[in-house]
């Protein structure tokens, strides 16, 4: 089995637990509250924040806001493009991790690098710098979480109850949707693969070494905790469960990369979703912000710009800077080396995905572990377009 890595970050001896926890969680919130009240949650509305942040060896306990979104809506399977227009996961992880490599786009894009980049030996790639570290806050537990993690023999007796469900926490769950069935995997199922394949995603392969996060934080349930349940243990052996049932050994520039988890405090109510007489309402708007000057906010339900009228649907003024066809603009109008000789012909987002051949093959790895049996990939017809140069 390959070994998974031990965090020994450079905030490690100075900020850790309390201290870090607090720390990503202010640092999150108070960026949130400085944002305009355009799409956030109105009434008795509450949404779910996720945040990117990264911390150096200089200033451990001051992380910086590198990415942000709020979101809980993603659209069913008979509402996904194949022009790559919409942005089919509005849930706040995948909205920040995507603000995020906008983020590495647009810095790359002005011709040198961001700050906390440095150039690798490997091939003109670049590569998280040394010292710096990258982490995720979450308002609360990602979606596809179960509160208390089954045992080996307990896991064993639901795989072969649940070969086609495939509803317990040992396995890829697709979003809730309401009557369209969703092709999204769960938050947690999302987490899990960046621990193996990264976080920088194919596209950014070609150029960027796979970038892991150190730590992830999750806001308390405002409500206690079901008895024996804690987010540090339960959750991370649920991960080190899912990582164990990798035993083929993985391309070196990629790693089992298990991250902290801490307990940050209760988030503020917006982002509390209670139950009780009255039926909680989550806002359907997700609000989109990087440190690269993305401020949008996209309606969960459609996939697009908040504001697009149905007359208006389809123009490319509604399209989210976010979604596929977007982010392929911005992969292909980088002058980089590694870029520019897929410039001369005409290329889906597919086929330059596929040519990611490392983490192509890593992340074929993942979806053959026991734990992956049921990872159902979308259909191929929904990354066919091109973008032309």
């Amino acid at each position: 089995m390959p070994s998974s890595s031990s965090l020994e970050p450079p905030w490690d001896v100075d900020c850790v637990g309390v201290a870090w926890s607090e720390a990503a969680s202010s640092s999150a919130l108070r960026h949130y509250r400085s944002l305009p009240k355009k799409g956030k949650p109105q009434g008795r509305e509450s949404t779910v924040l996720a945040a990117f942040l990264l911390s150096s060896a200089q200033d451990p306990c001051n992380p910086t806001v590198l990415s942000m979104a709020t979101g809980t809506k993603c659209l069913g399977a008979a509402r996904l493009s194949p022009r790559g227009d919409l942005v089919h996961d509005a849930h706040a992880e995948v909205v920040a991790r995507r603000a995020l490599l906008r983020l590495v786009y647009s810095e790359i894009g002005r011709g040198a690098p961001p700050d906390w980049l440095a150039a690798s030996a490997d091939g003109g790639r670049w590569r998280l710098r040394e010292g710096h570290c990258l982490h995720l806050y979450i308002t609360q537990l990602p979606c596809g979480v179960m509160p208390v993690p089954l045992s080996q023999s307990e896991l064993h007796t639901k795989q072969l109850d649940n070969v086609n469900g495939c509803n317990d926490i040992g396995f890829v769950q697709r979003k809730p949707g309401r009557g369209d069935t969703t092709l999204s995997m769960s938050c947690f199922d999302k987490i899990t693969r960046w621990s193996v394949v990264g976080i920088q995603g194919a596209l950014l392969s070609h150029i960027l070494e796979p970038l892991y996060l150190s730590t992830i934080t999750i806001g308390q349930l405002p409500d206690r905790a079901p008895e024996g349940f804690s987010i540090e243990n339960n959750i991370e052996k649920v991960l080190d469960a899912r990582l164990s049932s990798i035993t083929t050994k993985l391309p070196a520039s990629f790693q089992l990369h298990k991250p902290n988890f801490f307990e940050a405090p209760v988030p503020p109510k917006e982002f509390q979703q209670i139950g009780g007489d009255v039926p909680p309402l989550t806002c359907g708007y997700s609000i989109c912000w990087n440190k690269s000057s993305l401020h949008e906010v996209v309606l969960g339900t459609t996939g697009r710009k908040q504001g697009t009228s149905s007359k208006a649907a389809c123009l490319p003024s509604t399209e989210s800077l976010l979604c596929k066809r977007r982010l392929l603009e911005a992969f292909m109008s980088l002058e980089h080396p590694l870029v520019t000789k897929f410039q001369c012909e005409e290329m889906s987002y597919r086929a330059l995905k596929d040519m990611a051949h490392e983490y192509q093959y890593t992340l074929e790895l993942l979806r053959k572990a026991p734990f992956f049996s049921c990872w159902r990939a979308k259909p191929a017809s929904l990354d066919s377009f091109a973008v032309f140069q």
